[in-house]
């Protein structure tokens, strides 16, 4: 009996899975940005993939919370610069709003529309996109080792990756103005006192404090948490009209899930939930 030919990239490995490490583990997707030695800054090739796996955790009912973290002393410290081409000339009109929307601004929606609570677990620095990104997470840990840094106006730029607007909604328009304005590092717990970090626990615990959260929101009621997400975010965007009649809408559309019909029983029965995500 002959064997067929041994397929030889059956050996290789994607580079873009060696730069953005990904793991599911009891219902939780671990996305983790894996280019230490350049501070974990961000190329097209990294951005693009945390943006597929994302949008793949909405539809992958085994995936009930989402984790993104680094390896690493960096979280991000931004975009990767050297990854583009400097001409030194002025871009034609029309191509930088067309690479920040197609670039940072995809990112950043990603995070934000995700259909899984997504939680960010900053292990260290966490500069431009970088911060944004985590500050997108509907939950962030910070390691006490970490720190942001509004890096745009030291070099001359604006904020980018939805940055303005992030900021204006967490901390309020005086603070955001400060924060851009200044560039200054921002030390985790001062981050947190501010309201952009949930909690500040030392860098060893950081993957067993994000662990037991995201498992904690793995084991909820997955659509209840999307739609809360939902109305969460929008809440600020909109009247009070418009926020009742979306949580009415919200309401109706979770009545009918398996987990509500679970969460009522189990209230009536006087026993623990078990949400399946459904």
């Amino acid at each position: 009996m002959t064997s067929s030919p041994r397929d030889p990239s059956a050996d290789l490995v994607d580079p873009v899975d060696s730069v953005v490490r990904h793991t599911t583990d009891n219902g939780v997707s671990w996305i983790t940005l894996n280019r230490p030695e350049a501070m974990n800054a961000l190329t097209w090739d990294q951005r693009e993939r945390v943006i597929q796996l994302l949008e793949a955790a909405s539809a992958d009912r085994a995936v009930r919370a989402v984790i993104i973290t680094a390896a690493g002393r960096a979280f991000c410290a931004g975009a990767d610069l050297r990854a583009g081409t400097a001409s030194g000339g002025k871009p034609p009109p029309g191509d930088v709003a067309r690479t920040i929307r197609r670039g940072a601004q995809r990112l950043i929606g990603a995070v934000l529309d995700c259909e899984k609570p997504v939680l960010a677990a900053v292990n260290g620095t966490a500069a431009g996109i970088g911060a944004h990104l985590a500050f997108a997470c509907d939950l962030v840990i910070a390691a006490d080792t970490a720190k942001f840094v509004e890096v745009f106006v030291r070099r001359g730029l604006v904020p980018d990756g939805g940055g303005a607007y992030l900021l204006t909604r967490l901390v309020g328009p005086q603070r955001a103005k400060e924060l851009l304005f200044f560039g200054d590092d921002l030390p985790a717990i001062a981050a947190e006192r501010l309201g952009l970090v949930n909690r500040v626990v030392p860098a060893d615990d950081l993957d067993k404090t994000a662990r037991a959260w995201a498992e904690r929101l793995a084991t909820g009621p997955t659509r209840a948490l999307a739609l809360t997400k939902q109305l969460v975010n929008a809440a600020l965007d909109t009247d009070r009209t418009a926020a009742f009649a979306a949580e009415a809408a919200a309401q109706e559309l979770n009545m009918a899930t398996a987990d509500a019909q679970e969460g009522v029983r189990s209230f009536v029965e006087r026993r623990a939930p078990d949400f399946r995500g459904r």
